[in-house]
């Protein structure tokens, strides 16, 4: 038994450390790189953009909304889901699941909290379109179908990126003073450009 584990530790334990080492510097790079991903999409699709936005919520409450975009189709509430595995969900399961390998969980329904998004954002700016998706990244699959409001990232840049960004600022420019009063009403801001 000693010729497969050597008595002197070091002699395994430095190889099996530096294998521990690279795991996990493989796991940080590929979640590193979806969210580069995700960042690079969303800059290409918005002329402007907040992030953890705190407005109120029209019933003397707050909402906090993840990502709000300001595109040339109006404003983008985004909310991201980092989940890996086979997604069971549709508009009218309160609960979705995620099957992947050998693990099961389930998460609330994010529709509705969108929609309580999209409500507020509206209530503030009456005259813009404001549209919202749940965003999935890569590793996330839907084989039963996919609900309403939800896309990944290259279903998002398909619907949202302007190829004619001069046609894509003028609308920019109309939408501006909605935008503006949007940060005007806002509780707490992270502002990106």
């Amino acid at each position: 038994m000693s010729e497969f584990f050597p008595v002197d530790q070091s002699q395994w334990l430095l190889p099996l450390a530096s294998i521990l080492v690279l795991l996990v510097a493989w796991l940080f790079y590929r979640r590193r790189m979806r969210a580069t991903g995700l960042q690079h999409v969303l800059n290409e699709i918005s002329y402007d953009r907040i992030e953890g936005l705190l407005i109120p919520d029209g019933s003397d409450g707050e909402i906090q909304i993840e990502h709000l975009l300001l595109t040339s189709h109006g404003l983008l509430i985004v909310d991201i889901k980092d989940v890996v595995g086979t997604v069971f969900g549709s508009d009218k399961m309160q609960d979705w699941t995620v099957i992947s390998d050998n693990r099961r969980y389930t998460f609330p329904n994010p529709q509705p909290a969108l929609i309580d998004r999209i409500a507020a954002v509206r209530h503030i700016v009456r005259q813009v379109p404001v549209a919202g998706r749940i965003v999935f990244l890569e590793g996330a699959e839907f084989k039963k179908g996919v609900p309403e409001f939800v896309a990944d990232t290259d279903e998002l840049r398909a619907e949202f990126f302007e190829q004619d960004r001069a046609a894509g600022k003028v609308n920019f420019e109309a939408f501006k003073p909605h935008w503006d009063l949007v940060r005007k009403h806002a509780l707490g801001v992270d502002a990106r450009n």
